[in-house]
């Protein structure tokens, strides 16, 4: 793994400066990097759409449970692409249109029961203080006296299962902050965003009534064959991925004024998923993405090779598989010190 020897300054608290900026960063990457292409943008979406529809006629057809743990895995990783594009739309990269941006948001990720504009709003928060021990969002560290003092459950639901992590987050937020996805009055939303909210939690309300429904027509063996396995495995995919891109005992996180936004985005490291890349839209692309939000995730990889050179040590690339990386940060990462400005994850 590349990486640069960050400082765990214990109780110096000396802020390390980059030898870079924004500016620099952002110089050194081609200017159509930043365009999106709406057409693009609506054919990635719409082949995502008529995969997921063929994995359905197929599955349909052949009626088999010799077929369906092999449609469960393909299409739960359909979903998790699915939910890349409206993730695009969450940051609007999508296109330079809000309106389609929201559209095609809703549309990829109320099917998978995720409301749109509550994730968004979050998400852009996780994106504004990433590496903050104070403030980030999700997949932020405990600090050993908190750790100390969880009681199993706590300690069992965040170490444990940390690939079935995301509905409960949606529902409690993460462990320490207060607030859900779904109610307008969330500490995570602005009174100007309550429309926004309400809006996607309707979808999202209608998607669990239209479930129901077929679920009454059709059994409790339809529901579990065709959605639910399918998304128990999004689900997966979604935890598996941002828990790797944010717990690693190399990333370095910040207290107090030692952190800054691009200190921050660094603190993130690429992963290589193989076959799955194109698949999932690329997204194991995530320093460039962390760095520029508002890129469009194909441009990413040619955003990344440009900033390298400028980046060196401080760009981060895991060399490990995927199930060797999870482990070792599994095993790995459950507090923080107590004390100090740049500290890491500790066993």
């Amino acid at each position: 793994m590349e990486l640069q020897s960050f400082p765990d300054d214990k109780a110096q608290g000396v802020s390390e400066k980059l030898p870079f900026t924004l500016q620099e960063l952002k110089r050194a990457i081609p200017p159509h990097c930043f365009q999106p292409s709406t057409f693009k943008s609506l054919s990635y979406f719409f082949l995502d759409v008529g995969i997921i529809a063929g994995l359905y006629a197929i599955a349909a057809t052949l009626n088999s449970w010799f077929f369906f743990p092999l449609f469960w895995i393909a299409q739960g990783t359909m979903f998790w692409a699915l939910f890349v594009v409206g993730h695009d739309c969450g940051h609007r990269s999508f296109s330079r249109y809000d309106w389609l941006n929201d559209l095609i948001g809703h549309l990829s990720h109320t099917p998978i029961l995720v409301p749109f504009h509550g994730w968004r709003i979050s998400h852009r928060t996780h994106h504004k203080n990433t590496g903050s021990l104070e403030n980030d969002e999700s997949w932020y560290p405990v600090t050993e006296s908190q750790y100390n003092q969880m009681s199993w459950v706590e300690k069992f639901a965040r170490f444990d299962l940390p690939l079935l992590a995301y509905p409960i987050y949606l529902f409690r937020r993460s462990p320490g902050k207060k607030g859900t996805h779904f109610h307008p009055s969330s500490p995570l939303f602005k009174p100007s965003e309550k429309q926004d909210v309400i809006t996607s939690t309707i979808c999202c309300i209608a998607m669990v009534a239209l479930l129901g429904i077929l679920t009454y027509q059709w059994g409790v063996v339809w529901f579990l064959t065709y959605y639910f396995m399918p998304y128990l495995v999004f689900v997966i995919w979604l935890d598996l991925v941002t828990f790797l891109h944010h717990t690693d005992t190399d990333i370095p996180w910040y207290r107090g004024k030692n952190w800054n936004f691009l200190k921050g985005a660094l603190s993130t490291i690429d992963h290589d998923y193989g076959f799955i890349n194109p698949i999932h839209h690329n997204i194991g692309t995530h320093v460039a993405h962390h760095i520029f939000l508002n890129m469009p995730h194909y441009r990413l990889k040619e955003a990344t090779e440009a900033i390298k050179p400028i980046l060196g040590t401080y760009y981060r690339k895991s060399d490990r598989s995927i199930f060797s990386a999870f482990w070792r940060s599994y095993r790995s990462c459950y507090f923080v010190r107590d004390r100090g400005k740049t500290v890491y994850y500790q066993k």
